[in-house]
């Protein structure tokens, strides 16, 4: 099922398979804008949550929106902020731990059932919204559709999603179920005030975790909506296995003709499975996590810098890379400034991933249109 594609957004094309940098606070860590146009990058995703908790959408759009405020010219996703106040808030009521009072009055630290409740982690999810506590200050927010629908409209974005509830992987199937009903009435109110955006294309997100007939209502219930597109998030399973088997249940139902983008999945063997699943789109922090703690792409899979073998190692991280990391500086260089603690470790080390990614997606891409994906896929796995 592995497909190429064009989605067009008022700041450029966005050719499919893509990856997109995740640029969390406005930025992708420790690269400037001109580095990922250099790269080949056409689109990057920011963080509605964090932006919102600082510096403010409203500031941002009075700076004239995300595009001036970062220098980035191309197109850019915002997602809705469910998964953050899932991932940072934690969500007490999925089957680990629940509160009746979790607002100012508690105490701090406190803890219920093993779980540890200080203010900064208190997050309590209706069928509203979801309110809760800044990870940053204590201040108290609330999040509904239209307030996700708003803020992101303030941002500026090309793409934007619709605000879902991002259940755990420990959620029964009872939680799964109750959590997908509500992303859906989710959807339905953020499509009645997006109506009068302008230019800005909404996704969809289907939920129901690892369970096959959640997951097929969901990808029937949001496929039938106006959506522009269509994003597949929540709990795919403990294992890559069950990843699988949620796309090949999802993905069939959904409209050919609009694009599918995976959420936070962005491994190298993923990027072939999930094509050949057909996956279009994948956003993940991952390759630059990995660079910041000096862990380094190459084919034959991941290249710790820091092992002391690479000492006095001429090489460059991997032989015919054309990124400006290879191109000009050796293993032991680098290995020298991640131990020197030299911030240019992060940002070379970073430039590799990233350039790395892009590179493998494009190749997939362009070895879809050759007709060749099944060989490449297979060659390059094979190493």
């Amino acid at each position: 099922m592995a497909r190429a594609g064009v989605f067009r957004t008022p700041h450029g094309d966005i050719e499919t398979p893509v990856f997109v940098p995740v640029a969390t606070q406005a930025a992708v860590k420790a690269l400037p804008p001109k580095d990922l146009k250099e790269m080949g990058v056409s689109v990057i995703l920011a963080n509605t949550y964090h932006l919102h908790l600082r510096p403010g959408e409203k500031i941002i759009k009075k700076l004239g929106g995300l595009h001036k405020f970062m220098a980035w010219n191309g197109p850019i996703i915002t997602d809705s902020g469910g998964f953050q106040v899932f991932s940072l808030g934690f969500g007490l009521e999925q089957g680990v731990g629940k509160i009746a009072k979790i607002f100012p009055g508690e105490k701090k630290n406190k803890k219920i059932k093993g779980v540890n409740c200080g203010r900064k982690n208190f997050v309590k999810i209706d069928d509203d919204g979801a309110t809760f506590i800044s990870h940053l200050d204590g201040s108290l927010h609330r999040l509904t559709p239209e307030k996700s629908i708003e803020i992101q409209r303030n941002l500026g974005a090309d793409i934007v999603l619709a605000f879902d509830e991002c259940t755990s992987p420990l959620a029964d199937y009872k939680y799964t179920k109750k959590s997908m009903e509500r992303t859906h009435r989710w959807a339905l109110r953020c499509l009645s005030v997006a109506k009068t955006r302008n230019l800005q294309a909404l996704f969809g997100i289907v939920q129901g975790g690892a369970f096959k007939d959640l997951r097929e209502e969901s990808a029937k219930f949001i496929s039938s909506l106006p959506f522009d597109g269509i994003a597949i998030g929540g709990s795919f399973g403990k294992f890559k296995k069950d990843m699988h088997r949620v796309l090949e249940w999802t993905i069939p139902l959904l409209p050919e003709e609009k694009p599918r983008h995976l959420l936070g999945i962005g491994g190298i063997e993923d990027f072939f499975e999930c094509v050949d699943r057909g996956i279009d789109m994948f956003d993940c922090a991952a390759p630059t996590r990995e660079a910041r703690n000096g862990a380094l792409m190459i084919r034959q899979g991941r290249l710790n810098i820091l092992n002391s073998a690479y000492k006095t190692d001429k090489k460059p991280i991997e032989k015919n890379c054309q990124c400006y990391t290879c191109q000009n500086f050796s293993r032991a260089y680098l290995r020298h400034l991640f131990l020197a603690k030299e911030i240019l470790a992060y940002q070379l080390a970073t430039i590799h991933n990233i350039c790395f990614v892009h590179n493998l997606v494009r190749k997939i891409r362009q070895s879809i249109l050759d007709g060749k994906f099944q060989k490449f896929k297979k060659e390059f796995l094979k190493k």
